[in-house]
């Protein structure tokens, strides 16, 4: 029975990704794209990594798709049509990406996976004290400096957007 989730899952996240890319509708793609994502959290579901599963719902499937589909609303182009490549940029990407295909199925053929037989469980405090943890293994620097370039692209979004509207009071007053 899980194969069957599985391979209906895969052909979702197939589909739904095909039309995001190939979508000429701004908004569609991002919808699309939330299924996408949603597909991955029924994989993490399946295999029974339920933390992996909650975080891609609420991080990527809730608030990535809400942040961009309010940048989409704000800029105000929500029925924006996208433009086709030409079709020599086409058949080029394509190769690309069946090169690409070629390379992954290689080597994921040709690595021997062996199953490990353990049953060391880890909670979501194992987690947490891994990934801020100042010991060696820690994620806690990469952490702090990835919060810090977030904070500095939303400052610099905030700027971009204001742009003008700031100059024409200060124009004024001169």
């Amino acid at each position: 029975m899980e194969r069957y989730i599985f391979y209906i899952l895969a052909l979702i996240m197939i589909v739904f990704a095909i039309a995001s890319v190939t979508s000429k509708k701004m908004l569609r793609s991002v919808i699309y794209l939330l299924f996408v994502l949603c597909g991955i959290a029924g994989i993490y579901f399946l295999i029974d990594y339920n933390f992996l599963a909650a975080i891609q719902l609420t991080v990527y499937a809730g608030g990535i798709i809400v942040l961009i589909i309010f940048s989409v609303v704000l800029v105000h182009h929500i029925e924006m049509e996208l433009e086709l490549a030409k079709k020599s940029k086409q058949i080029l990407v394509g190769l690309a990406c069946l090169i690409g295909l070629g390379v992954f199925l290689t080597t994921i053929y040709s690595h021997p996976f062996n199953v490990v037989e353990n049953n060391i469980t880890t909670t979501t405090e194992d987690i947490g004290l891994g990934l801020l943890s100042y010991e060696t293994g820690g994620f806690i620097l990469p952490f702090e400096v990835i919060s810090v370039l977030l904070l500095a692209s939303m400052i610099g979004a905030i700027v971009i957007a204001k742009g003008k509207k700031l100059t024409d009071k200060n124009d004024s007053t001169l």
